[in-house]
């Protein structure tokens, strides 16, 4: 299948303003910057360590709450207006650490208002436009979309632990704020248009309308085998990456060496996001996503035992960043061929809740066994498990339908 640039010479505006605010929205920003806050936070205040880290359990079960709310808002009043809205509250909410005050109920309550406000930020709404905008080049233009999670995530966290260092970390939590604030919101202010805004210039053959309800998916096989299966892969994928130098010092790897194996996590996702999605453009996802997260079992393998070397490290820290890559384009590229535009938003913000689910727990899962065990090879062996489980059930999913055999209607639940 050729790449069709026409696509692109529409559409690189929505993909650039999606690259944009996801990658300085809720889903990477608090997630990556929580490690530079944890010190001062902790000497600030006497908070320990797992204290502060529990609000990411927080905001995680916030964003499994209100995703599929902001879906549904964006099928509804239209996906432009709800990320503008979200993006100015995301802003404000996370300069409002800047006023903590020693309580860790308020600052529980922040976390959980961000998290709330903030939702309309995360990939359920961006990708609504995406999916509209672009039909032969829809996974690779979701790839690009989605790669600011990785690029902006790593430099907040960079930005962040200087700022800290320069005027506090009270203004290091405005100056963090003023990102999506004065960077992503007046560009997709400028940029960013689904097909059916006012507006959308050169947009092409309108499709939004058509697709299944939320309640209309809720009723098929299919939605129910994406839910489950992405709950194990998540836990697995998501588990081992805030692990990680901690599982290659425990197998024998000095720190600088854990240090640098796993910093190969950053460029193997963004390798995921681009081969994932250009993949799944001309095969069929679900055995696309099969293949690419189903290696990830072996790569928890490769990680068990005694004296990992550097290179069977090397090539666990790749397969599982790669598909840290992958699983969110797939989940976007399924839901919107299975189920259609018409309510995309709520069914994949409902997906998301699953998504959530198992990716918020398998960081505190795998750091939980560890402490109980002194060893990450159970955790690891349950990952890999998970992994083959995961992938497996998506084969049962089937051809796409044909996209005029989907029902149409209004763009709503």
């Amino acid at each position: 299948m050729s790449v069709d640039r026409s696509e692109f010479r529409q559409g690189w505006k929505v993909v650039a303003a999606s690259a944009l605010g996801i990658g300085l929205g809720l889903s990477p920003i608090p997630f990556y910057t929580m490690g530079v806050f944890v010190g001062p936070l902790s000497a600030e205040f006497g908070w320990g360590v797992d204290q502060i880290r529990f609000s990411i359990v927080i905001m995680t079960f916030g964003a499994m709450l209100m995703g599929p709310v902001a879906g549904m808002a964006a099928d509804r009043f239209g996906v432009r207006r709800v990320v503008l809205v979200s993006l100015a509250l995301f802003g404000l909410t996370l300069a409002g650490f800047a006023l903590s005050n020693g309580s860790l109920t308020l600052f529980y309550v922040n976390w959980m208002l961000m998290a709330a406000l903030g939702s309309g930020t995360l990939p359920i709404t961006w990708t609504r436009a995406v999916n509209n905008w672009f039909n032969a080049n829809r996974g690779l233009a979701l790839g690009l979309s989605l790669l600011g999670t990785g690029l902006f995530g790593a430099f907040a966290k960079l930005y962040a632990n200087y700022l800290i260092g320069i005027v506090g970390w009270r203004m290091a939590y405005v100056g963090l704020a003023l990102l999506p604030l004065l960077l992503s919101l007046p560009v997709a202010y400028f940029l960013f248009r689904d097909v059916t805004d006012k507006g959308a210039t050169g947009a092409p053959v309108k499709v939004a309308h058509r697709g299944f309800t939320l309640r209309q998916a809720l009723g098929t096989y299919r939605f129910w085998v994406l839910a489950i299966a992405f709950v194990p892969i998540a836990f697995a994928v998501g588990g081992p990456i805030p692990n990680l130098e901690k599982i290659l010092g425990s197998k024998g790897l000095d720190a600088q060496q854990a240090v640098q194996i796993a910093s190969l996590i950053g460029p193997s996702v963004i390798a995921g996001r681009l081969i994932g999605g250009w993949l799944i453009d001309r095969f069929w996802a679900p055995a696309v996503a099969f293949v690419l997260l189903a290696l990830p079992a072996a790569a928890c393998v490769l990680l068990t035992g005694d004296g990992v070397t550097a290179t069977p490290a090397i090539v666990a820290v790749l397969l599982i960043g790669f598909a840290a890559g992958v699983e969110y384009d797939i989940l976007a590229f399924m839901v919107s061929r299975y189920y259609g535009m018409r309510a995309y938003g709520a069914i994949y913000g409902m997906m998301y809740g699953f998504f959530a689910l198992g990716a918020g727990f398998g960081p505190f899962t795998f750091g939980r066994m560890f402490v109980q065990s002194g060893t990450y090879d159970t955790a690891l062996i349950y990952g890999a498990i998970a992994l083959l489980a995961g992938a497996a059930m998506l084969l049962t999913m089937g051809r796409y339908p044909a996209p005029e055999s989907l029902p149409e209607g209004e763009t709503q639940a």
